[in-house]
């Protein structure tokens, strides 16, 4: 390899690593909005108003259940930012089995 290939794959690494911060640090943001402002800092706001059809305050539910949906939907949100990411910068997969 040639000093050249080398620098191109560190910069190469740099910006998939830069991107990769980028998805977790905006993800990790909207968990910190969907459970801790909407479950804790602002129930009392939230609680003004009801889910329609269940009657539970809307803040209750943020705390109890919305949390955990959001968390889930992260998750699926992130592997797709990731396969793209993987994709863009032809990072492949190998089975080791």
């Amino acid at each position: 390899m040639t000093q050249h290939s080398i620098d191109k794959i560190t910069i190469q690494r740099a910006q998939y690593w830069r991107k990769n911060i980028q998805y977790l640090l905006a993800l990790l943001l909207v968990w910190f909005i969907g459970s801790y402002l909407t479950g804790i800092v602002f129930v009392d706001v939230l609680n003004q108003f009801r889910i329609p059809g269940t009657g539970f305050p809307l803040g209750f539910w943020f705390a109890q259940q919305g949390s955990i949906y959001i968390f889930v939907i992260l998750i699926f949100v992130y592997v797709f930012l990731m396969n793209n990411l993987d994709k863009e910068f032809g990072v492949l997969e190998v089975d080791e089995s």
